[in-house]
């Protein structure tokens, strides 16, 4: 299979795509540049810039997306073979519905690489049309690098490299406050936009940059905080067969579960500016974002916290396999809706964490994500002490006794933290014959713990949890129980 796919391609083989895949329009790809997108991951193609290319082939954004590469790792050249093209495989559960869509993404119009094409970006940002800034660099890309200079070419950081951009808008268009733009960070810290905004601030300061251009990019850029959720797990494991069929190369091919969620922190000029917003409900602007994370950080990755010990010891591998046993489902389904949901610390509607959840069971029964539990017990106990503590406490002050199917998951984390030996400063655990390794900061606090096990004194630390859970009327009885 030779034929690449390309714009020249679309042009000449649509006709064959009927019925099997969402073909762009040619008129999309003369749409203005309006994004400058750093970063090429698959969660900003499979979610960002999914959004992007939905609207803009219903006419209402309009608006094509600059990638910048900032690392010499990945496929800037995959990228610019292809046209910027991509297909978009979507899988899933969706109210209990199997889902199946393909897509062809023509969102990205080109891709610069930071290293080699610093005055191409830059050259960006005289460009009147370009209104916003997305990033995924990871959590350590949003860091304060000391000796970072802004006349670098590039900058080494980020934020360094988005304060050059700044300045040279704000240079090319006189400080006017239409030339502002909105910042949107996706990468997977708390308050992302206003940690980014402080280091791009001090920064400027830093490299001696004018007060007024400072009051600028203070006053008239948007940096919004935002949450990301979706489970974009890359290029499909059957992909050759979808691009058989499909009669043409990707390399760069995705698939992404159903469920999408960006929530932005904003007002009605964000509102205005990510007009690529009406066309899904699951992009979010709002003034407090806070309750998405909320929802995510209890019900989903809470969830998972309780159920990954448990599950891998009785001999599960996925999470996908977890909830087709019918069992399994049920308990985990209970936890969630009758436990969790209730004693959220923070103000939710119970019909807004219901419906949340039961979308959250629909990823968790995807059979086309291969979500390893293992991979869920990495830094297991600080997991457990920042998801699932605070819950446990809020249940107490509701409810006044031990939540039960909580109890017995915390019971299978402490079981799933008994490690049997050590190498090399690495833990083991057993599990039906085979060992598993714990990578946990408090392994070898659990491995001497579990020398002569006492559940009343691990309970009692504080260090661990930040409370005194034998204080708890009913719970260490309850673990216990399980244990």
């Amino acid at each position: 299979m030779d034929l690449k796919l390309t714009k020249s391609f679309l042009s000449t083989a649509t006709a064959q795509f009927k019925g099997q895949v969402q073909v762009p329009d040619e008129t999309l790809f003369s749409l203005p540049e309006k994004v400058l997108q750093f970063g090429t991951g698959v969660l900003l193609r499979g979610l960002c810039d999914y959004f992007i290319d939905k609207a803009n082939k219903q006419g209402v954004f309009n608006g094509r997306v600059v990638v910048v590469k900032s690392t010499d790792k990945g496929d800037a050249d995959a990228f610019n073979e292809q046209d910027g093209l991509y297909t978009h495989c979507i899988k899933g559960l969706e109210n209990g519905k199997l889902i199946e869509e393909t897509i062809i993404n023509s969102a990205i119009s080109r891709t610069l690489s930071a290293r080699n094409e610093w005055s191409a970006i830059l050259e960006c940002a005289r460009n009147p049309e370009m209104q916003i800034i997305i990033s995924n660099t990871t959590e350590v890309g949003i860091a304060l690098l000391e000796s970072d200079k802004v006349t670098s070419t590039p900058p080494q950081s980020f934020p360094v490299k988005l304060l050059a951009f700044l300045y040279e808008r704000w240079k090319h268009f006189g400080g006017s406050a239409e030339s502002g733009m909105v910042i949107v960070p996706t990468e997977l810290i708390v308050g992302n936009g206003d940690k980014l905004q402080e280091i791009v601030l001090e920064q400027a300061h830093r490299n001696a940059l004018e007060p007024e251009f400072i009051e600028w990019i203070d006053t008239h850029n948007r940096f919004c905080n935002s949450l990301v959720d979706r489970i974009v797990p890359g290029k499909p494991e059957n992909a050759t067969e979808i691009l058989q069929k499909l009669g043409y190369q990707d390399d760069l091919v995705i698939m992404s579960e159903v469920y999408r969620l960006w929530a932005i922190q904003g007002d009605e000029h964000v509102r205005k500016v990510l007009s690529f917003a009406q066309v899904d409900e699951g992009v979010i602007i709002d003034k407090d974002i806070e309750i998405y994370r909320e929802l995510k950080l209890r019900l989903l990755n809470g969830t998972h916290t309780l159920m990954c010990g448990m599950a891998y010891l009785l001999g599960f591998k996925y999470v996908k396999d977890v909830m087709a046993n019918g069992y399994m489902s049920r308990i985990i389904t209970n936890l969630m809706l009758g436990e969790l949901s209730l004693a959220i610390p923070y103000k939710v509607d119970s019909k807004t964490a219901d419906r949340f959840g039961r979308m959250v069971l629909d990823r968790f029964r995807n059979p086309y994500i291969n979500h390893k539990l293992l991979d869920i017990t990495v830094q297991y106990s600080a997991k457990m002490r920042m998801r699932n503590i605070p819950i446990l406490m809020e249940y107490y002050r509701e409810f006044g006794r031990a939540p039960e199917l909580f109890a017995m998951g915390f019971a299978a984390y402490l079981q799933f933290m008994h490690a049997v030996k050590e190498v090399n400063g690495n833990y083991y655990g057993e599990c039906n014959g085979e060992h598993y390794q714990i990578n946990c900061n408090y392994a070898s606090y659990f491995y001497e713990a579990w020398d002569n096990f006492d559940l009343h004194k691990v309970l009692s630390n504080r260090s661990l949890w930040g409370e005194d859970l034998t204080q708890l009327a009913g719970f260490e009885e309850s673990v216990s129980k399980y244990l």
